[in-house]
């Protein structure tokens, strides 16, 4: 997964065709670090998706321009748009990770 640390980078990697799944963390987020433990496994069975992630820290008007109030959050963005978000109450889980991108993609 790469990291996202530019607004400029953001703007060009949201703008394809194809959608792009992005997850917002931070370092002090204990959730996140949670997810970590089973992220690879999805993204793997989600290769042929391009995988971004955003430190909400670094980069807080992307976050707020967005909604983004809880970490971590996956956001699935295309054409510039944002079209679909999974906010960080239904993130804890990799079966409701897996749902949200089953009905995302």
């Amino acid at each position: 997964m790469e990291s996202i640390k530019t607004y400029e980078t953001f703007n060009e990697i949201i703008a394809g065709e194809k959608p792009v799944i992005v997850k917002f963390h931070a370092d002090w987020c204990p959730d996140c670090r949670r997810m970590d433990m089973f992220i690879g496994e999805i993204l793997e069975e989600y290769k042929d998706y391009a995988w971004f992630d955003i430190n909400r820290d670094e980069l807080p008007d992307v976050a707020d321009r967005y909604e983004v109030m809880g970490i971590p959050s996956i956001l699935v963005f295309q054409k510039g748009e944002k079209i679909a978000h999974l906010h960080s109450a239904y993130a804890k889980t990799p079966e409701e990770v897996q749902e949200f991108l089953q009905k995302s993609l």
